[in-house]
């Protein structure tokens, strides 16, 4: 009798675990895995039987919180995603190594939760970094920071995937902040020629925020 191969999500769910973790068992000799014909890893149900039986112990899994907020008024609401983010990773059962947050623009990057965070990553000292929305780590390029924290086997779960439609003022200071920056690179910084087209994205941006 052919044995049943259970894919790698499946074998997740059951374990409780990350994909990493699994991957981690699967290059470590911790558990069987079959390659198919495609490349693709798939779990003998036997090995997931033998797990679960206690035969091996399940890793743990580290996490490190980040939260962020543009100003020092909106405190209030990086308490709320840190408590938030506390109790989530409580549910999944990860160990917080450590609560990491930012009072500054997505678009700064020097920001220096941000950069103890990159530290913990290089390091491998975190398994998984839990963020709200894909924003509060970086306004543009996400992409790029999952790709290398990937290189380094840190994941990135943002709990309520992308950034809610009606958190509006912080985009737009955002935008107003690139547009002034790119407008004083190619006019200068006291240029009229610059303050017009500044002033002129500003009033822009009113216009649509009137119109919906």
């Amino acid at each position: 009798m052919t044995e049943r191969l259970l894919p790698p999500r499946e074998a997740c769910k059951r374990f409780g675990i990350s994909f990493i973790t699994l991957k981690r068992w699967i290059y470590s000799g911790k558990i069987r895995a079959v390659r198919t014909p495609t490349g693709r890893w798939m779990i003998p149900e036997s090995e997931i039987e033998r797990i679960i039986s206690g035969k091996v112990e399940v890793e743990e899994v580290r996490a490190v919180i980040y939260a962020r907020v543009s100003s020092s008024d909106q405190r209030g609401d990086l308490e709320r995603q840190i408590q938030y983010l506390t109790q989530y990773c409580f549910a999944k059962g990860y160990r917080v190594v450590d609560v990491l947050s930012d009072i500054a623009s997505g678009l700064k990057t020097n920001r220096r939760g941000l950069m103890k965070l990159f530290n913990y990553v290089v390091n491998r000292r975190v398994d998984v970094v839990v963020i709200t929305y894909k924003d509060r780590l970086t306004r543009f390029g996400f992409e790029y920071l999952e790709y290398f924290f990937k290189q380094f086997g840190v994941k990135i779960e943002a709990v309520y995937g992308e950034e809610p439609r009606d958190a509006y003022q912080e985009l737009v200071e955002d935008l107003l902040a690139i547009v002034t920056s790119f407008a004083g690179k190619l006019y200068g910084m006291r240029s009229h020629k610059k303050k017009r087209l500044v002033q002129g994205f500003k009033s822009l941006l009113e216009e649509v925020e009137k119109n919906g």
